[in-house]
Formats: structure tokens, sequence, C-alpha cells
């Protein structure tokens, strides 16, 4: 199941793809044929209904035939306003941790523990929207794709072996960066945490969609260049290992994203570099969840 958060006549719903329909249902329209309370976003769906409706909601999907069609809604982030900062993971792919050791603790290129970071999504944007470069700011812009887990229950100390059980389903996101304020700093938050720094989408896919392990293609392409490929169960640090290292004393919540890394062919990582300039558009896609789009003014 796709779950999608969109605008429709100015007004934000959230809802379920139809995707033989080429259609979104309201997540309003499921619940209500189910007699069950309709949380106000999805993220507060999330916070309040566990696994166990699953199945129940896709029943409730096949037998609905009312929606709203895809060309006439305007796709936001799944979650727009996370509830706090987004996670990410740094240097999580061997390649990529080659590439990029001029960047801080470059020194060290390959990990022997997750190197965890945060960056603030007030909004994150969604497919399609724009990445505003502030020009008289910074100007060597990167991108990197990345798979995006999103906790759907809470848990701390969790083990390797109950890592699935936290976890509600995954999206995709572009963890973009300016390098000059990533090497100006000495650190990584301020150089990542620029407005619309955080696409995310364009939507959620629940876990049962995917499997476990995740083995998934991951691609970013620039203008219709292909700039990294790999596949995801190249993660240095998987994600069983990262929900439990995560969890070890910090409680995570529901509705947490969780970005795991990205892999070789950033920007900066050529020679001469390849940054990002305004009319590039960047596609992001990751196996069994789709493309996610944005272009950069």
């Amino acid at each position: 199941m796709k779950f999608v958060t969109y605008i429709v006549d100015g007004q934000e719903n959230y809802g379920v793809i139809k995707e033989d329909k080429g259609m979104v249902v309201p997540m309003k329209v499921l619940l209500e044929k189910m007699n069950l309370e309709v949380p106000n976003n999805l993220l507060k769906f999330i916070e309040i209904y566990s696994d166990s409706l699953i199945p129940r909601l896709k029943e409730s999907l096949e037998a609905v035939d009312e929606g709203i069609a895809l060309d006439n809604i305007k796709i936001t982030a799944p979650i727009p306003y996370p509830r706090r900062n987004v996670f990410c993971l740094g240097k999580n792919y061997a390649e990529h941790a080659m590439e990029v050791q001029s960047l801080p603790t470059g020194s060290d290129a390959i990990p022997k523990h997750p190197i965890y970071f945060t960056k603030i999504a007030d909004p994150a944007i969604g497919h399609r929207d724009k990445v505003v470069i502030p020009k008289d700011y910074t100007v060597d812009i990167d991108y990197e794709v990345e798979l995006a887990l999103v906790i759907g229950k809470d848990g701390k100390d969790i083990s390797p072996e109950e890592a699935e059980e936290y976890i509600f389903g995954y999206t995709i996101g572009n963890d973009i960066s300016a390098r000059d304020i990533q090497k100006k700093h000495i650190q990584w938050f301020k150089g990542k945490s620029l407005d619309t720094f955080t696409p995310l989408g364009p939507w959620i896919v629940h876990k049962s969609e995917i499997g476990f392990p995740v083995e998934l293609e991951i691609v970013c392409k620039v203008n219709r260049e292909i700039r990294q490929r790999s596949n995801t169960n190249k993660l240095l640090f998987d994600i069983p290992y990262i929900i439990s290292d995560l969890s070890k004393g910090l409680t995570l919540r529901a509705g947490d994203i969780i970005m795991t890394g990205t892999p070789e062919g950033v920007g900066m990582g050529y020679n001469p570099p390849k940054f990002l300039n305004a009319g590039d558009v960047v596609e992001c896609y990751i196996e069994k969840i789709g493309t996610l789009i944005n272009v950069i003014e």
C-alpha cells in the first residue's frame, strides 16, 4: 500500500493510492467505512494505528471505487512536518565513504560505527517541489539519494531481530547538502538543514510491499544522467543494526524518519565536482517505491 499526503482544492489531505485506477482514495473514505476514527494527517494515522489494521485497510481499498485522479492532486511530502528532526546516517556505503574524505571526519574513510546526525525539515518538501539555493550564502549544492524508513511504533533498546516490527514503511529521501557550508563549519548539520533541503516522497510504501531484508536498487539522475546507482544490500550498517543501535538509550517514536545513507556518485565525488545548478532536474529512484523528482532553483 502506498500512503500519500496531497493537496486538492487548497486543502491538505491524505489517503491510499489505488494504482489500477490511477487515483487516491482519501483515508476518510476508508476509515469511515470501517467505523474508525479518522486522524488529522498521515503522521497521526501512523501514531494511532498498528500494523493489525493493514489487512482490513486493504480489503476496504479493494471494495472502494470512489477517489481522486492522481493528475488532479498536488503530492506533498508524506509527512511534511516530522515530529522532530530527521535522523540521518553518514558514510553508510563503503564507496561513498571513500569519495568524500575531504569532508569533516574524512580521515576515517570507512566508519567502524554508524555516524548519526540530524537535519531539520520544517517543512520537508515533496515530489516536484523546488529546492531553492540561497545563492548569496552557498554555491556547492549536492544531491544524495537515500532510502528513508518510517518508524511505526515507539520503541527503545530494540533488538535487531525485532527491528522490522517497528517499521511502518519506506520512502525516498534526497539529502540535499551545501558542501561549502559543511567544510566551513566542520560539521554536517547546518549545511544539510537549509530551507527546502529535505525532499521526501512521493509516498510511503508499507513494509509488507517491500520484504525483509531490504534489497532495493537505488539510483539518482541529474538531467537524466545517471550519477548514483547501487543497492541497499550494500549498506555498511543494515536496517536491523541501525534501528537497534540508534534505539539504545533513545526512544524511537512512531512517525520518526531515518535516512539510511547514500551510495557513491555524489557531485563532490567527481573530478571536477558536479554540483547542482539552477534549472537542474534531480530524479531519485528506489525499486518498489518509485521516483522523487525535484527541480533546483
